[in-house]
């Protein structure tokens, strides 16, 4: 597998960034990280085509209480990038998240899934539950290639394979609620890891890994993540957006699936789109603390 490394100094002076950069070595790649504060482990996951910069107002609030642990994705962000987008597979995601989580040590994870990070994070929690504690799910599918997928979902998807040069900070911006908008500098920190076509290949592909048969790879996964948030029976809560064309109702399918989440408020973000974190990230953060501090952690270990 080729892969390349974005330049250190294009993640020079980015706008609400001021956060050390981490490093660990996963099957001769290098994966970044962020790792801020103290105590339990808040990990957080992006999706597509974001990186660990979409949590920025997020990861300040959440670190005064808890460590707070933000991965890039190989080929998003500070993470170095294949170059073939046949480098690129479900499992590849899959299995690099459980090295990363071996490979830090970590435990009683609260983790917090949004777009392609609910997929790959819902898939290894359905194979290393005992590594989790809490689960908080926001904007994101369980793709099991039973049901067709929507038609905000699959123009996306058309695009994405048609368009050879995806523009990341520009896809950002018109994800926001009607009203909303970014600066130029934010736009840009989102192109920062992508100084060409060349470093998109992970970007590219991403879309065309969603499940969208019975056989389709990951399919499979999804279906057995399914059925292991049938019988959660720790902490989940659910926050979706009420702007997002993508995963519009998806918030019903988790509430009515995983038993706990039951147990808690249905929240829903108002005037926020896709990248709910990016629009609404302090009142999210604020929400997680909130549910984390309803569970405490001693009540959910070894459950």
């Amino acid at each position: 597998m080729e892969t390349i490394r974005t330049p250190e100094d294009r993640f020079t002076n980015l706008p609400g960034f001021p956060f050390k950069p981490n490093y660990v070595e996963i099957n001769d790649a290098r994966v970044h990280y962020i790792d801020e504060g103290k105590g339990e482990v808040i990990l957080l996951l992006h999706g597509e085509p974001t990186w660990s910069y979409l949590y920025r107002h997020m990861i300040s609030p959440l670190s005064k209480q808890f460590r707070v642990i933000a991965p890039d994705f190989i080929g998003f962000g500070r993470s170095d990038k294949y170059t073939q987008r046949g480098d690129y597979s479900f499992d590849m995601h899959m299995n690099t998240l459980k090295a990363f989580i071996n490979s830090l040590e970590l435990e009683n994870i609260t983790i917090v899934v949004q777009d392609w990070g609910g997929l790959i994070g819902l898939g290894v929690l359905a194979d290393i539950q005992e590594r989790f504690s809490r689960l908080v799910i926001m904007n994101t599918g369980l793709p099991t290639g039973e049901i067709p997928p929507s038609e905000g979902f699959l123009n996306w998807r058309k695009y994405a394979e048609k368009t050879p040069d995806l523009p990341i900070g520009k896809l950002i911006r018109r994800s926001l609620a009607p009203g909303n908008t970014l600066s130029k500098d934010v736009i840009a920190a989102y192109d920062a890891p992508f100084p060409s076509a060349e470093y998109k290949a992970g970007a590219q592909v991403w879309p065309l890994l969603v499940p969208m048969n019975i056989d389709d790879p990951g399919a499979a996964q999804m279906r057995k993540a399914k059925e292991v948030l049938k019988s959660w029976n720790k902490p989940a809560l659910v926050a979706f957006s009420d702007s997002d064309p993508i995963t519009h109702g998806g918030d019903r399918f988790f509430r009515k699936i995983i038993p706990t989440a039951k147990n808690e408020p249905e929240i829903i973000i108002n005037n926020a789109g896709h990248f709910l974190q990016e629009e609404k990230g302090a009142e999210i953060a604020d929400h997680i603390i909130a549910f984390a501090n309803r569970n405490p952690l001693q009540l959910t270990m070894n459950v």
